[in-house]
């Protein structure tokens, strides 16, 4: 599923100075799809590890939190060796372990090197009385699918250029207007949600 955001994700990958970086976002817009997809289409390899699927996850971060340490206990876990200078991680649900999301700090530091991205939902919530790696990550932030995003997703190439030329609506005719309300009436049944959209696209 095509997002805007994706052209965010290589300027951060390309940038000279990166920190890990936390992708937020409320639940269900897409944050694990788009980082799995970055992941599988941008490195050597991605590896995912999910702290709410698993709890168990969290105890790699007890003893200590010095990086090479930790990956070598998420290696172990995941069965794979993790390459710092060609792969992505990705912390997922990182909310549910505030010591990951503290260990941030340290990957920023000693690490820099490793593309790490997380993802969370209400993080300043969940997280409030914890350590925040204040200084030491990168944000982004994912939304529901906009109407343009919508748009791509539909492969309605007719329609994109239409609403990317909006600045001469006044000259439309009736026809392409009644295109695009009828697209945007198929968006506002969806609702943006990639949950919805992606079985609507099969079933339209």
């Amino acid at each position: 599923m095509k997002r805007t955001i994706y052209a965010k994700l290589l300027e951060w990958k390309d940038a000279a100075a990166r920190s890990p970086l936390i992708l937020k976002g409320t639940r269900q817009v897409g944050k694990s799809y788009i980082l799995q997809a970055f992941g599988e289409n941008e490195f050597s390899d991605c590896h995912t590890f999910n702290f709410e699927k698993d709890k168990k996850l969290s105890t790699a971060f007890e003893a200590d939190l010095n990086p090479e340490r930790i990956l070598t206990e998420l290696s172990i876990y995941s069965g794979k060796r993790i390459d710092i200078a060609k792969d992505l991680v990705i912390f997922d649900e990182i909310q549910e372990c505030p010591s990951a999301l503290t260990s941030l700090k340290y990957f920023c530091e000693k690490m820099p090197q490793l593309a790490l991205c997380c993802a969370g939902s209400l993080i300043g919530v969940k997280l409030s009385s914890g350590s925040f790696p204040v200084g030491k990550v990168d944000f982004l932030k994912l939304y529901p699918l906009n109407f343009e995003e919508f748009l791509m997703v539909l492969n309605d190439e007719v329609s994109l250029e239409l609403y990317r030329d909006s600045d001469r609506v006044d000259s439309f005719s009736e026809i392409a207007h009644q295109r695009l309300w009828n697209r945007l009436q198929e968006y506002y049944v969806t609702g943006g949600m990639p949950q919805v959209v992606s079985p609507y696209l099969t079933y339209r």
